[in-house]
């Protein structure tokens, strides 16, 4: 039995290349980034992708990892994003004597650690009594809460307005003014990659296979000697303590905090990053805040439709694709390396093909609906064709791709199904 069990385990290798080997890559990339020329808006990108990683790596810690769907998560970022302003002001007029006076703003992600697992033991103590649609319910009924209380509490938290603070201020971090972007990106860039490390150990540790095991089979977690609300309770903590973590470095980044920070969007936001990302997978959420970060910053330049765009994304990850990016990701990965490689590839592309077909359909509906119901005359014209709402080469273009596009992903599912 024992040379059985040894024989199944991974080999040392074979845990360098799952385990290690992707940090040690994504550490290397973390450093070369400001090094291949972008410009300062890029690193201003890479930044904010970098805080929502960890928001969403912490938000997947509650939904993949304990199945406890949450409409509140931003409360924690939010709490601990305005304890680091705070904290920021108490350093600027501290000048350098007393106890704030020699913390390092480099340091704040801790500071927000702090807040955010502070919190989630406050309000996860009534919250995890319950699970599956009144924790849901709980969650919104705080995040409403919050939000509300963020406009009355003006001492706190700014009103309307929110708090600002100046990153420059109190003693240099090994040289760091953090003034420079270039500066705050290798400061996010850290943070990132030890939150990053600390929930992947999370995930390993026996804590983290418990609220695994309380996600799938919460009474037989019950009858092995383990209290389901306990587990949820402690993994609660520590997801408010990781969102907090990114609050702490959303308030280098913006120097400010409102209380739109608390309040639904960003908690919606997070949620369909980290589900279009791939909830069973720990790369997952950090696919889904790259992309959902990216198509925030740089699709709205092109379209004011990329709202739409992302909720029909989601609704078609939440139908057809539950496994999310991560799943199509390393899907394809053992897909490449098995057998019958050649006949996956032949229904990638056929699969492709159809999707283009109906995206090439939505977007020309889309888009030239929208021109059309705005009032102001602009004609859609990709590649310097006119596609004018009335005109018939529109509504060809609309309908025909679709259409076929439709059959083929059907064709594939049938053949599939037959196989």
């Amino acid at each position: 039995m024992t040379t059985n069990m040894t024989t199944l385990a991974p080999s040392a290798s074979e845990k360098f290349t799952q385990r290690a080997l992707p940090f040690i890559l994504f550490a290397l990339l973390l450093i070369v980034i400001p090094f291949i020329g972008v410009s300062r808006g890029t690193l201003t990108l890479f930044n904010h992708i970098g805080i929502n990683i960890v928001f969403a790596l912490s938000y997947n810690m509650l939904l993949g990892r304990a199945g406890l769907l949450s409409f509140g998560h931003a409360v924690y970022l939010g709490l601990g994003g305005y304890f680091c302003v705070h904290i920021l002001n108490w350093i600027a007029d501290a000048d350098g004597s007393g106890f704030w006076g020699n913390v390092p703003v480099f340091s704040l992600p801790i500071f927000g650690f702090a807040m955010g697992a502070l919190a989630g033991a406050i309000i996860g103590w009534p919250s995890c009594r319950r699970a599956g649609t009144a924790f849901a319910m709980i969650s919104l009924g705080v995040a409403e809460l919050m939000s509300t209380a963020a406009f009355m509490f003006d001492s706190l938290f700014g009103g309307e307005m929110g708090i600002s603070g100046d990153r420059m201020s109190g003693p240099k971090f090994f040289g760091l003014s953090m003034g420079p972007i270039e500066q705050v990106y290798y400061f996010i860039a850290f943070w990132t990659l030890v939150g990053t490390v600390a929930m992947y150990a999370f995930t390993r540790t026996p804590l983290g296979r418990l609220s695994e095991a309380t996600r799938d089979n919460a009474e037989r977690v019950q009858f092995i000697g383990y209290d389901p609300t306990r587990v949820r309770y402690l993994v609660f903590i520590f997801a408010g303590a990781f969102a907090g973590m990114a609050g702490g470095m959303s308030a280098v980044q913006d120097e400010i905090f409102t209380p739109d920070s608390l309040s639904l969007i960003p908690s919606g936001a997070i949620l369909i990053a980290t589900y279009i990302g791939g909830i069973r997978f720990f790369a997952g959420p950090i696919f889904g805040a790259i992309l959902m970060t990216y198509m925030g910053s740089n699709l709205s330049d092109y379209t004011a439709g990329w709202l739409l765009y992302l909720g029909l994304m989601f609704i078609s990850v939440v139908l057809f694709v539950p496994d999310g990016i991560a799943g199509l990701v390393f899907g394809f990965w053992r897909g490449i390396r098995s057998p019958g490689r050649y006949a996956l590839i032949g229904k990638w592309i056929t699969q492709i093909l159809g999707l283009a077909l109906v995206a090439t359909s939505v977007i020309v509906v889309v888009e030239v609906a929208y021109r059309w119901s705005d009032g102001y005359g602009d004609v859609f014209a990709p590649f310097g064709f006119d596609l004018p709402h009335n005109g018939a080469l529109t509504w060809v273009i609309g309908t025909l791709p679709l259409l076929a596009g439709i059959l083929i992903l059907r064709r594939v599912k049938r053949t599939e199904s037959e196989a």
